[in-house]
C-alpha cells in the first residue's frame, strides 16, 4: 500500500475525531480545563514524520531487508509521543500513537487493509523487551492519567525494567499482562477488531446521517457495548460502567444525547470516555484509506467513501 496514502490517513483520522462534537470528549465546541482541540492539533501534525517512518520501516520489512524483530515499535512509539510534547503540554494523542504506529506499519506490509491485522500481529508478537521498556519510557513522557503504582511492572517504579528484562517481557507478554487495565493493549491482543469493526459501522452510517452525525451515533454504540479502560483507571469500575449505561440508555431514547453530555463533563475529565475516542481516531484513518472525503449537501457536511 502507497506509504504516503497511508500517513495521510493517519494524521486526518485523529484531526477528524477530535473536531466531532462527541459526548464528553474535547471537540470543536467543547473543552478541558487543561486539554483544548489545540493540543489535538498541534499533537497529531507532530507525529507525520514518526508515521511515516513507521511506513517506511513496513516497506523495508516487506521486502524482507528487516526482520520483525526489528521493527523498533516501542522506539517509534517514543519517538512519537516525545515529538507531540515538544509542541504542546498535555497528552491528547498517546494512546492513539500507540495504536497506530504497529498498524501503519502492517499496512506498510500488507496487500489490503484486512490483511494489515495480521502484519501488526506478527510485529507485536515478535517485538522485544527492548520495545517494552521504550514503550515505558513513551508511557512516562506522555503521563496519562488513572496509572496504578506499586504493581508488579509498575511503569513508574525504579526496578520496572529489571523485571522486564528477567521476565522477557516483549509488548505482547505486556498487552496480555494489561489488557484489563488498557483499551489499546486489548485491541493489539484482538487483532484492532473493534476499531475495524467501528469503521464498518461507521461506512454504514454515513449512508445515511450526516458526517458528524454519524460518527456520534458511532460513538455513542461504542459506548453502550465497551467499558472505558480511561473512565475505569480515573474513576473506578462503577464509573465507567455507569457511563456505559447512560450510553445505552441515550440508544434506547430515553436519555438525550445532551443530557449525556452533561453528565459526562460533571466532574471535568474524570467521565472523559478517551479510550473510546482513541479507537474511533483509527477507525477513521482506516475510512480515510478507503477514501474518504468531507462534502457539503445542503448547508450539512457529508462523509463520502471512494
Amino acid at each position: 500500500m502507497e506509504l504516503w496514502r497511508i500517513v495521510k490517513a493517519f494524521i486526518m483520522g485523529p484531526l477528524l475525531e477530535a473536531a466531532v462534537p462527541k459526548p464528553g470528549n474535547v471537540n470543536r465546541f467543547a473543552d478541558f480545563e487543561d486539554l483544548t482541540l489545540y493540543h489535538f492539533i498541534a499533537a497529531s501534525t507532530a507525529v507525520l514524520p514518526l508515521y511515516h517512518e513507521a511506513a517506511k520501516t513496513g516497506e523495508l520489512l516487506r521486502r524482507g531487508l528487516l526482520s520483525p524483530n526489528e521493527a523498533r515499535i516501542g522506539e517509534l512509539i517514543r519517538r512519537a509521543v516525545e515529538g507531540s510534547r515538544s509542541v504542546q503540554d498535555a497528552n491528547p494523542n498517546f494512546g492513539v500513537i500507540t495504536l497506530s504506529i504497529p498498524l501503519i506499519m502492517g499496512l506498510s506490509m500488507a496487500r489490503d487493509v484486512a490483511e494489515a491485522r495480521e502484519k501488526a500481529r506478527l510485529l507485536l508478537r515478535e517485538s522485544t523487551v527492548r520495545d517494552t521498556m521504550e514503550l515505558y519510557r513513551a508511557i512516562r513522557a506522555a503521563g496519562p492519567k488513572g496509572l496504578p503504582r506499586g504493581v508488579k511492572y509498575d511503569v513508574y517504579a525504579d526496578g520496572s525494567f529489571r523485571e522486564l528484562f528477567a521476565d522477557r517481557v516483549n509488548l505482547w507478554k505486556l498487552a496480555e499482562i494489561g489488557c484489563e487495565r488498557e483499551l489499546v493493549f486489548c485491541e493489539w491482543l484482538d487483532d484492532y477488531s473493534l476499531s475495524y469493526k467501528t469503521a464498518d459501522r461507521l461506512m454504514e452510517l454515513l449512508g445515511e446521517l450526516p458526517f458528524e452525525e454519524a460518527v456520534v451515533r458511532a460513538f455513542v454504540e461504542l459506548m453502550a457495548e465497551r467499558e472505558d479502560t480511561l473512565i475505569a483507571r480515573k474513576a473506578g469500575h462503577r464509573e465507567a460502567e455507569l457511563v456505559r449505561e447512560k450510553a445505552g440508555e441515550v440508544l434506547a431514547g430515553r436519555l438525550k444525547l445532551e443530557e449525556l453530555d452533561a453528565f459526562l463533563r460533571e466532574n471535568g475529565d474524570l467521565r472523559n470516555p478517551g479510550s473510546l475516542a482513541d479507537v474511533v481516531a483509527v477507525s477513521l484513518s482506516l475510512l480515510a484509506l478507503s477514501g474518504l472525503r468531507v462534502a457539503m449537501r445542503d448547508g450539512r457536511v457529508f462523509g463520502l467513501i471512494g
